[in-house]
């Protein structure tokens, strides 16, 4: 019996220590404590042990491929630019030259850039003639949120000197 006391009073030193902070929590032999409550018939059913548990909550992806069919317009009509090109450079080589009188090859300066302000300003071959349909699919993820209990941790309570001792602990 005296032993008994004497683990006891150990342990007990040992929670205050922990709840101190003067020693780690993982230092404590729970399993002294565990069969020292069950073993010895004053202490028998006096400790009780509980677990906790917290809800956890989890998102999983689910991914679909939706599609949907849209109308695509139709480009037709005469695609050449050489027409609106050369119509940029003759307007460009009068500016050119009229412009810059005193300069050699203003003229030809003026061409060149009129030349390429035609032909990318040109909407030949943008003409809509008509619609095609299409099928086109994306990606879609969607998440359902899955709950399930999960063990958070666990304490054990017994008395001690007349006082409850509460301690918590990992398994």
């Amino acid at each position: 019996m005296e032993l008994v006391v004497d683990l006891i009073t150990i342990i007990s030193d040992s929670i205050s220590k922990v709840r101190k902070e003067e020693i780690p929590m993982k230092k404590i032999s729970f399993a002294s404590l565990l069969v020292l409550a069950s073993c010895h018939p004053a202490l028998a059913g006096s400790a009780n042990i509980n677990d906790h548990f917290i809800n956890k909550v989890t998102n999983i992806p689910n991914t679909t491929q939706q599609c949907e069919v849209v109308e695509v317009p139709v480009y037709g009509g005469n695609g050449d630019k050489t027409a609106d090109a050369l119509t940029g450079a003759i307007i460009g080589g009068v500016i050119g030259n009229n412009v810059t009188k005193n300069v050699d090859n203003g003229g030809a300066v003026g061409a060149l850039l009129g030349g390429m302000i035609g032909h990318s300003n040109s909407k030949a071959g943008q003409e809509i003639v008509g619609y095609k349909q299409e099928t086109r699919c994306k990606n879609v993820t969607t998440y359902t949120q899955q709950t399930q209990q999960v063990y958070s941790h666990s304490t054990i309570t017994f008395f001690y000197n007349g006082k409850q001792q509460t301690v918590r602990f990992q398994k």
